[in-house]
């Protein structure tokens, strides 16, 4: 299975190109907000970069992109940066943009002055700058422009124009019928040369010792020299005739960059031989290349059919990446007889170092590789089968134990290696001049990775799972001795342990430790564990290279070691590749020194190759890019970009954008801000390039913004100065309107506290008055209540008189009721008593009895008589007699005498009574009386 694995990854690999390319940063549509097509691209003096897109004008500042749709809603062409402008060339329209005071890109329009000149339906492909002039050209004409009079020149050729070109200060356009013209004295003329050249397109014009190189669309390149033209061939040929050429550069190293229509880019050599071939395949976003631009730091930005990429030619970093899965994780590599082994979870790989051909599988290493270690002239393999021996293209499995992790040295015994395996020790001996596995050591069966010797058979050995081991062999390392556990350091997952400069180190998310041998133990070591404070450990892998290199990786770099030249102390330098772009197996990291200071670092798909010799850290200047009031959360209002800018308190909440136009793959920007003196200390550094500071209080404010490149700080700082306006509220208006307020105030107050005073003299009289008419109003009532009982005592005492009177009455009128039964008694017998009974019945006469009584009682009970009979209509004087007694509640027998009747008259009466007034049966007469 091996071997059939084997041989099919050997057919496919014999097939893979393989090259190094530089970093390549895609910008796709959605990124940049524009459209898909980019037609021209250009930089300004603060390394912007802006172009010509299908939707418009795009301007991107190293952080951020901004579209500015073209006047017309048109696609632009052409965009050229000259005289801190932007000039543009658009369908019917073309122009420039200049920064307003606010940093915001505004449109001048050209073409509005000639507007009646222009062709129709003409569309402006190319912008040419010379002196004073800037060529804006069309498929039909060139149009001049002088920025120093403004005026204007068009040249009209006859047969149209497909494009111009500058080499130095020579222009020239090729027409619709491929003829060569040259642009002098402000015309231009016919170039007499021999008609090969009329056949092809023209892709662009380059300068040369001998002349111009013309190179075309599908015939590569022609030399022009004194009007005569010749065939320029270079190894390419073959290569420049297959594919069609579309736009082309001279680069600053004098390398051509030729973008393709659906081949990529090639890149070649100053003598025409191919450099780079980088295609969607190598990780260009879109085979179709519109236009290349080469920026001020050797980057090569190429406006593609779909996107923009960025190609950092200058980088110190090449990539290898092995997108179709074949490769594998790359856990070991070697350089060794000129020939590259890289050793994968697929098996171990080979070619040649200058080859650019693909790596070929070694039949027989199918599985996992864990290390390739060259000593004695002899490149080992530690693999999941065992050992191998490489010799060029073949592989020898010379131990076929459970699987090899590394080996070491044995000291004083040249002919032996000690390697560490899955189930302990093993070793290999070199018999008759060959290597092959000798024995395993017997009596320590733990998996052993990271191992090194401390003396000539004691070794310490890190698990991580279980810590570290100090193992005893015996002299022949047949067998282990003794073995122990080391208390310090503790366990740590994905630790390893090396020997570097005579010292033993161990390494986890604790820090580095070095090992002391008097103590035998591990003791943390202060100066190389400072490297790691500001950084978050992911693996604790290090790797010791051939030029005495050691490496540490942690999330944000790479750490590297060397020994210092004139003192002890080690020289710590840092490489800021993140763990995210290096996408290494944690734990597995791997280094390996090739040559001159070139190192390959494995991945998971395929490697890196770092160039130490131009790996630097650029100096680029921050900048602060627009300053804006925050209005809401998604409103912003643009202000004006001027030192002292004075805003109003209303206006207290700023926004400050910023950026370092960095275009390299593998260089972090961050940002450090401050605001004077609103916070004097420096925030922390980070990547986000806007800061928004709300409601600050009035005062004058200097915000300063600094940025640093793969965490090297840099005195790049950018100041601005800025006042927050006192609100109108505490402004010296406000305080004149204040005084006058308190002054009326105060005359207010005064007339109020004398409206008050006389308010309070007007209650206060009115209460006196009031309290004196209570007063008045109380003795009245108290004068009323004497008067009402003295009414009442008079009531009273009538009340009596009236019950005395009728009391007499009724005695009175009894005892002569007596006295007239006794004298009528004597008539009968004779006596003459006529007169005394006549005087008699006058002094009981019923009437005047009751009118006597009648006065008495409406004294003593006013309206009595006119209620009841208001009540009662029907009541006859009788009656009335009757109810003013029995209000008086005399009794039937008290009444019969002053009626002069019986009582039991009086209860007739009395029943008679009742029945007029229609009271109920059980209802008292009397009672109802005395309620009326």
């Amino acid at each position: 299975m091996h071997r059939y694995i084997g041989a099919l990854c050997w057919l496919f690999t014999l097939l893979t190109y393989s090259q190094e390319l530089p970093p390549i940063m895609q910008y796709h549509s959605n990124q940049y907000g524009g459209g898909a097509q980019n037609w021209m691209l250009t930089q300004n003096n603060e390394k912007h970069i802006f172009v010509a897109n299908n939707e418009g004008l795009l301007h991107f500042s190293g952080e951020n992109w901004q579209l500015y749709p073209s006047p017309n809603e048109t696609i632009i062409r052409s965009v050229k940066f000259a005289n801190d402008k932007i000039y543009t060339g658009a369908y019917m329209e073309f122009g420039y943009w200049f920064f307003n005071d606010s940093k915001e890109l505004t449109y001048q329009s050209l073409s509005e002055q000639i507007k009646d000149k222009l062709i129709e339906d003409e569309e402006f492909w190319g912008i040419i700058t010379y002196d004073q002039w800037i060529l804006f050209q069309s498929l039909d004409r060139i149009y001049l422009y002088n920025i120093q009079n403004k005026t204007f020149k068009i040249l009209t050729p006859p047969s149209g124009i497909l494009k111009t070109f500058k080499c130095d200060d020579t222009i020239f356009f090729q027409s619709n019928n491929n003829e060569l013209y040259e642009i002098k004295n402000g015309d231009f003329q016919l170039l007499s040369i021999n008609a090969e050249i009329n056949n092809a397109r023209i892709i662009n014009i380059f300068n040369h010792p001998k002349g111009y190189l013309i190179h075309t669309r599908k015939d590569g390149f022609f030399l022009l020299e004194n009007e005569q033209l010749t065939k320029w061939n270079t190894p390419s040929d073959s290569l420049l005739k297959s594919v069609n050429s579309y736009s082309s550069i001279q680069l600053k190293s004098k390398d051509f960059a030729i973008g393709t229509i659906s081949k990529g880019i090639l890149l070649l050599s100053e003598k025409g031989e191919l450099k780079e071939k980088i295609s969607q395949t190598e990780g260009l976003a879109n085979n179709t290349v519109l236009s290349l631009f080469e920026d001020v730091s050797g980057n090569l930005w190429v406006g593609l059919d779909n996107g923009i990429n960025c190609i950092n030619l200058k980088s110190s970093i090449r990539t290898f990446n092995d997108d179709s899965g074949l490769l594998g994780t790359v856990y070991a590599s070697a350089r060794y007889k000129n020939m590259l082994y890289i050793g994968t979870n697929q098996g171990l790989f080979v070619k040649n170092s200058n080859d650019r051909k693909g790596f070929r599988f070694l039949q027989g290493t199918g599985g996992q590789v864990w290390s390739l270690f060259e000593y004695d002239n002899t490149l080992f393999c530690g693999h999941d089968s065992g050992t191998f021996i490489i010799e060029g293209e073949k592989a020898t499995l010379i131990g076929s134990t459970e699987g090899t992790w590394n080996f070491s040295i044995i000291e004083n015994r040249p002919q032996m290696l000690l390697q560490g395996g899955y189930n302990g020790f093993g070793i290999l001996k070199k018999v008759a001049g060959t290597w092959a596995f000798s024995n395993k050591i017997t009596d320590f069966n733990f998996s052993s990775k990271h191992f090194e010797f401390v003396e000539a058979n004691k070794a310490l050995m890190s698990h991580e799972y279980k810590g570290v081991y100090q193992i005893t062999f015996n002299e022949s390392f047949t067998k282990v001795l003794q073995w122990e556990k080391l208390t310090t350091p503790k366990k740590g997952k994905e630790a390893s342990l090396v020997k570097y400069d005579d010292n033993i180190y161990y390494f986890y998310k604790e820090g580095i430790f070095k090992y002391n041998r008097k103590s035998n133990a591990f003791v943390k070591d202060s100066l190389l564990s400072t490297v790691l404070e500001d950084d978050n450990y992911i693996s604790g892998k290090m790797v010791v290279t051939k030029d005495k290199r050691l490496w540490l990786f942690t999330q944000d770099k790479i750490i590297q070691i060397t020994t210092g030249m004139l003192s002890e102390e080690p020289v710590i330098s840092q490489l800021f590749i993140p763990a995210e772009v290096r996408q290494t197996l944690t734990g597995y990291e791997n280094v390996t020194f090739l040559n001159n200071k070139t190192f390959l670092l494995g991945t998971n798909d395929g490697y890196f190759l770092i160039d130490l010799n131009t790996y630097s850290n650029q100096n680029n200047q921050v900048s602060i890019n627009r300053i804006a009031q925050k209005q809401s959360q998604y409103k912003e209002n643009i202000l004006p970009f001027k030192e002292g800018l004075e805003l109003s308190f209303k206006q207290n909440s700023i926004i400050f954008n910023y950026s370092t136009p960095v275009y390299d793959k593998y260089r972090t920007v961050e940002y450090q801000y401050k605001l004077e003196p609103y916070s004097e200390k420096w925030s922390n550094w980070s990547k986000t390039s806007t800061v928004s500071f709300d409601k600050l209080p009035y005062g004058n404010y200097t915000f300063n913004v600094r940025s640093r490149t793969n965490k090297n700080a840099q005195s790049n700082t950018q100041a601005f100065s800025f006042t927050i306006n006192k609100p109108w509220s505490l402004s010296t208006p406000a305080f004149a309107v204040y005084g006058l307020l308190i002054l009326l105030l105060i005359v207010i107050i005064h007339y109020a506290y004398r409206s008050h005073f006389r308010k309070q003299e007007i209650v206060l009289r009115e209460e006196n008055s009031k309290k004196l008419k209570l007063q008045q109003l109380a003795n009245e009532r108290e004068i009323v209540k004497i008067r009402n009982d003295q009414l009442r005592q008079d009531i009273e005492s009538k009340n009596r008189e009236l019950a005395a009177s009728t009391m007499n009455l009724i005695n009175k009128n009894e005892i002569l009721g007596h006295i007239k039964k006794d004298l009528q008694n004597l008539e009968k017998k004779g006596a003459n008593v006529k007169s005394v009974l006549r005087i008699i019945d006058q002094n009981i006469n019923e009437e005047d009895n009751w009118n006597i009584f009648k006065d008495a009682f409406n004294n003593a009970d006013k309206d009595f008589l006119l209620r009841i009979k208001k009540v009662h209509p029907g009541l006859t004087p009788n009656d009335l007699r009757l109810c003013a007694y029995l209000r008086l509640n005399l009794s039937s027998k008290e009444i019969a005498p002053l009626l002069n009747i019986s009582p039991r008259s009086v209860e007739i009466k009395r029943y008679r009574l009742r029945k007029k007034m229609k009271l109920d049966h059980g209802q008292s007469l009397v009672t109802y009386i005395l309620e009326i």
